[in-house]
């Protein structure tokens, strides 16, 4: 039995979702297993950040305000930095593919990298302090996040989500029978009490 989190390291919602996502994990750790898959926002998307101020600016004070979460509005005049997605998905899969074991805590801090210190994640070394803080192999990871291998590796998961059926981000899911496909438990943001009463209802506690 396992959760299927699909989710994107540059969704504002994603972001206000984590502490939710952490408290089931951590709640039904050694009877759910977590599987990360990157949904894919704007991949490949070659808009600016700062073209897309406003929109993003709107949607950041919500989450903030919905979730606690801090926010950093800095690199919303990057004109030289566009808000592609695909990069920081690819971390991801870099850091899955070298320690799996690590992912989700490489994800959480990935996302803060990006909300609230800024970072650039189009670049290799912008997360090379997260790989150092969780002990994983800095070489290894930039000869992966450059590789075409890695960047086909990441379609493969935006391929998933939409074979899940996943339309946005971030969104729960729960398998518990290899011969049924796995139940909806959140769309959107909920606060994990919520989630923990509808995961104990499917596990007919």
């Amino acid at each position: 039995m396992k959760l299927i989190y699909v989710g994107d390291p540059m969704c504002s919602w994603c972001y206000g979702f984590a502490p939710e996502l952490k408290k089931v994990v951590n709640h039904y750790e050694g009877k759910l297993s977590l599987e990360l898959v990157m949904g894919g926002l704007r991949p490949y998307h070659n808009e600016s950040m700062a073209s897309m101020k406003e929109f993003l600016t709107h949607h950041w004070e919500q989450v903030g305000k919905a979730s606690g979460q801090k926010f950093k509005f800095d690199i919303l005049n990057r004109k030289d930095l566009n808000y592609d997605t695909e990069p920081p998905a690819r971390a991801i899969v870099c850091a899955r593919e070298i320690e799996a074991e690590k992912e989700h805590a490489f994800y959480d801090k990935v996302q803060i990298a990006f909300y609230a210190e800024n970072r650039d994640l189009s670049k290799s070394e912008s997360y090379h302090s997260i790989l150092s803080e969780l002990e994983i192999d800095a070489d290894r990871f930039d000869e992966r996040f450059c590789s075409e291998e890695m960047k086909e590796k990441v379609k493969e998961d935006f391929q998933k989500a939409q074979y899940l059926g996943v339309r946005g981000f971030p969104s729960l899911l729960i398998s518990t029978d290899d011969n049924r496909d796995p139940q909806v438990l959140s769309k959107g943001y909920v606060k994990h009490a919520q989630l923990l009463e509808r995961i104990d209802t499917i596990l007919g506690k």
